[in-house]
């Protein structure tokens, strides 16, 4: 009885040793992690042949339309509209006039995720012969989407043009509590994107709609 105790207690001290160093490594991750969120925008003159815009957080698509006007890609493409969502409705929302830039823009609907994004947008960059975009998504977001987007398209040169929304201004996102946990819940997210990109594992499905749709047709 003592014995099965005492091996019990061994396993037991062991479990607790192998979670702490677990949380250890997940929480110097995190560090490092949140220590890299860009706070600003490192190249932002070097003209690529596209500029790829992923849905889901505020200015980026009047970042990326300014882009295009000032002449930084050759075409913009917005990856995971909602279905409905034409390019003219897009300009209405980021004010822009759409005799300016109505030509040079391109939607796709096939994306709800970032992995979806990527798939999206090879398709799309394919579709163009291009060979190198400026990606605009969100600070916080910008680290997750480079993976993606560089295992989904390796051969494609990606600039990446982080955009700060209200929560996550350079200066002092880490003193607003709520811009602390969607960093954390991105750290998981990215953790989990490595893990199944290093081993190797097929994502899960990535779209809305066959794939055929990505790039929702020139407009």
């Amino acid at each position: 009885m003592i014995a099965v105790l005492r091996r019990a207690l061994k396993i037991s001290g062991l479990s607790m040793a192998a979670l702490l160093v677990v949380v250890a490594l997940w929480s110097g991750g995190l560090v490092w992690f949140a220590l890299t969120v860009p706070d600003r925008v490192e190249d932002p003159a070097t003209p690529t042949d596209a500029i790829v815009v992923l849905t889901g957080g505020s200015r980026r698509l009047g970042v990326g339309l300014s882009l295009l006007m000032q002449g930084r890609g050759k075409k913009l493409f917005v990856s995971g509209v909602h279905r409905g969502v034409d390019v003219a409705e897009l300009l209405r929302v980021a004010r822009q006039s759409p005799a300016e830039v109505e030509c040079c823009i391109a939607l796709g609907y096939a994306a709800d995720n970032t992995v979806g994004n990527a798939a999206e947008t090879q398709r799309w960059m394919a579709e163009q012969n291009f060979r190198s975009l400026r990606l605009v998504t969100a600070s916080y977001h910008m680290r997750r989407s480079l993976l993606e987007f560089r295992n989904a398209m390796p051969g494609v040169a990606i600039v990446p043009h982080p955009v700060f929304p209200d929560p996550f201004q350079p200066t002092d996102w880490w003193r607003r509590g709520p811009a602390v946990w969607v960093v954390v819940a991105e750290y998981s997210k990215y953790l989990v994107a490595a893990a199944r990109i290093t081993l190797g594992i097929p994502a899960p499905g990535v779209g809305r709609g066959p794939a055929g749709e990505a790039g929702g047709g020139e407009l």
